[in-house]
């Protein structure tokens, strides 16, 4: 449970509340993000898996996609300990998901390149360099010629003439798809004659976060396994079910904390009378959690995954349960804690008694502007390399709500009611004669005294 921050000044306007509200720091990232920052390429080096020998060797390159020729280090000339693979021809493709990269930010990738080292490669094929294409989810298909090796003898190796390459290009979605092929068209070249890359890097200026999307519609999403982006999210999700089955990796790039829109709470106390009023009254509160798988399946019409159903239905009973009974809830709520050192909560309550004293022809209320906060990451499975992307919104612990307590004056509405009459009805007999008896001295209830009457008790 979480103490509010209660700001109680008797005649609150929003001009007296401004410096109350001035400083924006948790309206920011809680990390700001630098301008460049690297991104993950998974074995960029191309060493694993191990190799044996110097290659050619036709094998799955662990974290990419396609089937490619590898060289050693050794075998196609390089000095700094990474290996290079030969795109083969036209048409076959090297593939990697760029990971945590999200759309909208622009990227830069840089990588070299050389013709095939290959000693089965004609002088011809390889004198005027070697053609391929570089293209990224989202950046234009990139045409480039390596450098040429003239000179060169069938039979016997080349030792590659590597240059720097860039290529940039702004995403178009989560973890954009970087893609190389081969564009070498002649039938009867050999195989292992094709253009090279070999140390492949990237980085990125992320795009800016949008801290203005409402927690109800966090956005869609979605998953992947390896470098497949999945058509829904069954299957990763089914990874993850498991205590240790996955792990949560948050982006602090991305997430955020922040003070939600203000509400009313209770009632507002219009004071009618020519005199202050003052009392006290008992406010409660509670604030609840939202994530996108939840949403994402509701959009979609669906049925949430047992699995998937973290504490986030806005059923106080049914939350506590799932606290405890799902394992993707365990994983991020442990990841969380890990990252920010303070334990995350799925929701809050509170109550609070409050004084008021309401000058006439003035209203008094109560608004809470709740403290909450966005971790935006990854479920990602141990096992099979399974990815599902999430947000998930709830309150939080770094800083305290604010209670402001807030008197002001009447609308027209209010002042109408105020000067309408109170209930009446008319007096049929007797209207304009004196008062017949006083009950004066009478500790009970007065005997009837009219005839044949009974009297009770």
């Amino acid at each position: 449970m979480r103490g509010p921050l209660l700001v109680v000044p008797f005649a609150v306007s929003l001009a007296l509340a401004a410096p109350v509200f001035a400083a924006p720091v948790f309206a920011t990232p809680l990390f700001a993000a630098p301008g460049e920052q690297p991104v993950p390429v998974l074995n960029g080096d191309f060493v694993e898996p191990a190799m044996k020998g110097d290659g050619p060797t036709t094998v799955g390159i662990d974290n990419w996609t396609g089937a490619n020729q590898r060289y050693s280090a050794t075998a196609s000339g390089r000095s700094d300990g990474s290996n290079a693979v030969g795109l083969q021809k036209d048409g076959n493709t090297l593939q990697q998901r760029l990971r945590g990269v999200r759309a909208g930010a622009r990227v830069t990738v840089s990588y070299e390149d050389s013709p095939a080292v290959s000693k089965e490669c004609l002088p011809a094929e390889v004198a005027d360099g070697q053609p391929y294409t570089v293209e990224a989810s989202g950046g234009a298909v990139q045409a480039v010629t390596t450098a040429g090796d003239p000179g060169r003898v069938k039979g016997t190796p080349g030792s590659g003439r590597w240059a720097q390459r860039t290529y940039s290009f702004t995403a178009s979605e989560n973890e954009p798809l970087l893609t190389f092929t081969s564009k070498v068209a002649n039938s009867k070249t050999h195989i292992t004659c094709s253009p090279m890359v070999a140390r492949i890097r990237a980085v990125e200026v992320p795009p800016a976060v949008d801290q203005t999307v409402d927690r109800t519609s966090l956005g869609t999403s979605e998953a992947f396994k390896g470098n497949d982006k999945e058509k829904w999210l069954h299957n990763a999700l089914a990874a993850c079910n498991g205590e240790n089955a996955c792990e949560f990796r948050p982006d602090a790039r991305t997430s955020f904390r922040y003070y939600g829109q203000s509400r009313v709470i209770g009632e507002a106390f219009v004071n009618c009378t020519r005199n202050t009023l003052e009392h006290s009254r008992v406010l409660s509160f509670a604030e609840r959690s939202h994530d996108s798988i939840a949403q994402t399946y509701t959009d979609a019409g669906q049925s949430l995954e047992e699995v998937a159903r973290l504490p986030t239905s806005g059923d106080r009973t049914e939350d506590e349960k799932r606290v405890k009974s799902r394992p993707m809830a365990t994983q991020f709520a442990l990841a969380y804690e890990k990252a920010w050192k303070r334990p995350w909560q799925w929701f809050s309550s509170d109550q609070r008694t409050v004084v008021e004293r309401i000058q006439p022809g003035e209203v008094s209320w109560v608004e809470l502007q709740p403290t909450r906060e966005r971790v935006e990451g990854w479920f990602v499975s141990k096992k099979d390399d399974y990815r599902v992307h999430a947000v998930v919104d709830g309150p939080s612990r770094a800083v305290p709500d604010r209670l402001l307590q807030r008197t002001g004056p009447m609308s027209v509405a209010e002042k109408q009611r105020c000067s309408a009459a109170r209930p009446m009805t008319m007096t049929p007999v007797g209207a304009e004669a004196p008062a017949w008896s006083a009950d004066k001295g009478v500790t009970g209830p007065a005997a009837p005294t009219a005839a044949g009457v009974r009297r009770i008790g």
